[in-house]
């Protein structure tokens, strides 16, 4: 009998032992596409397929505008055309309307999303245009479930992308779910905005810098997650595409439940 019990406590304190480092790895892509300016979305849609993408967050998103830059994305649907040629599931966050459609940011996922909320964020006379947060919750495997959000920040003045983040803060960091975030921040690493800003978070990309695409000189596109203590970075190589003027942030990431 006491050889059994033994047994058993050896069985459970295993048990314990796997549940505390069951984890799940992750392919994350946060990208500006530039309206669509200087590719297509066949061409975006085989970059995001080649990376294998979990989980892709986009930003400079049109829903069928009539851009005199980009004669050759007029009136076409960037999600539902994204979505189709990956195979994901789509979501778009309208942030103004523009060109007789709409301009945002936008969001795919290889899984469900089980929830999606659109957050304007602080737009003050200083500000150059409407911004917001884009999120979703994301059903992995299992049941289990994950944040994950898009933005795109004023790129005018600091004061205002200031007040974007700290709006970003109070509507994520109470989530009871791991969180992950990306986007362009229009902000480098020494401001105000991203290193006290976003302080609470960790940084899960390689800091390259990721703008102009052609000579990258300033990182201002990230990918964060929270809280930092669930969040490993495995892999972040460095991009060379130029599908737009910002180079893509891709991530493979490891949640620690």
């Amino acid at each position: 009998m006491k050889h059994f019990s033994i047994s058993l406590i050896l069985i459970a304190c295993s048990f314990q032992l796997h549940a505390q480092v069951l984890s799940d790895t992750l392919k994350v892509v946060s990208y500006n596409l530039r309206f669509g300016e200087r590719a297509s979305m066949e061409e975006f849609a085989a970059f995001i397929h080649a990376q294998d993408a979990d989980l892709v967050a986009l930003q400079e998103v049109d829903i069928n505008t009539s851009r005199e830059r980009a004669p050759h994305q007029n009136g076409k649907d960037f999600i539902a055309e994204l979505a189709h040629m990956t195979g994901m599931f789509g979501v778009f966050g309208k942030t103004i309307d523009y060109a007789g459609g709409y301009y945002g940011i936008g969001i795919l996922s290889k899984y469900p999303i089980t929830k999606t909320d659109r957050i304007l964020l602080p737009l003050t006379p200083d500000g150059k245009e409407q911004r917001a947060l884009l999120t979703v919750h994301v059903e992995l495997a299992d049941d289990k479930i994950i944040a994950f959000a898009s933005t795109h920040l004023d790129y005018t003045n600091s004061a205002e992308r200031q007040r974007q983040v700290e709006k970003i803060n109070e509507v994520l960091l109470s989530n009871t779910h791991p969180l992950l975030l990306c986007g362009d921040f229009n902000a480098r690493p020494e401001s105000q905005e991203i290193s006290v800003g976003m302080a609470p978070w960790i940084l899960l990309d390689n800091q390259s810098p990721t703008s102009p695409s052609e000579d990258p000189r300033y990182k201002i596109d990230y990918i964060f997650g929270y809280p930092a203590k669930k969040w490993q970075l495995l892999a972040s190589p460095n991009q060379s595409s130029l599908l737009s003027d910002h180079l893509p942030v891709v991530s493979e990431v490891k949640l620690m439940w």
